[in-house]
């Protein structure tokens, strides 16, 4: 596909996008950037995004992405419950990971890799079940991490971000290629604030 032929197919995505998925991708939007700011409200945009998402994806058909959006949708209330709770308790700082935590990181990421791929490989048909497990595996730890406040889950992200940008490209959706740019340079600008946050925290303590 050849630059003017994907601005073509970019410009017929925007004409034809609904309403629905306009607002499902500004909650999307929204929640990155108030994470970055590491705002509770993450949370609460976060799940509508999810919700609306959900909708299109049944409406197309994809169950599989469905059932992982239903994941994102779980995490997102565990998250909010445990932001919620370390506010009250006036813990509300972001931190490294431990080791320990580091360490169950990678296994979601690993496992959820394997299951993704052997369901993906053997039940349905698509044709880039390596890029896709890899792209929700490494979204899950992220996703994971974030609920815990470390800061090391934009880095899980980012790596998510980084493969499905290509993945989306050839799959001719530039409109959401470019929207996961947009998101994986926010999610750069988030690990640098909480890097900050972190410091001042330091100096505070010292």
């Amino acid at each position: 596909m050849n630059f003017q032929d994907w601005f073509k197919l970019f410009q017929e995505q925007i004409l034809h996008t609904s309403l629905i998925e306009w607002l499902a991708v500004g909650f999307g939007v929204s929640e990155v950037l108030l994470a970055k700011k590491n705002s509770i409200w993450l949370y609460p945009t976060g799940i509508i995004s999810i919700l609306l998402s959900m909708f299109l994806l049944l409406n197309v058909k994809l169950y599989a992405e469905t059932l992982l959006s239903i994941y994102y949708l779980v995490m997102s209330v565990y998250g909010w419950i445990i932001w919620k709770k370390r506010k009250q308790d006036g813990e509300n700082q972001v931190s490294w990971s431990s080791n320990k935590e580091l360490t169950i990181a990678v296994l979601i990421s690993v496992i959820g890799f394997g299951i993704l791929y052997l369901v993906l490989r053997h039940y349905t048909d698509s044709d880039v079940p390596v890029f896709d497990a890899f792209v929700s595996s490494t979204a899950w730890a992220g996703m994971w991490l974030l609920a815990k406040r470390k800061i090391e889950n934009w880095i899980f992200l980012n790596i998510s971000n980084i493969v499905a940008i290509p993945l989306l490209f050839h799959k001719k959706l530039p409109l959401m290629a470019c929207l996961t740019t947009f998101l994986f340079t926010v999610a750069i600008f988030g690990f640098l604030d909480w890097k900050k946050i972190i410091n001042k925290s330091r100096l505070k303590l010292a």
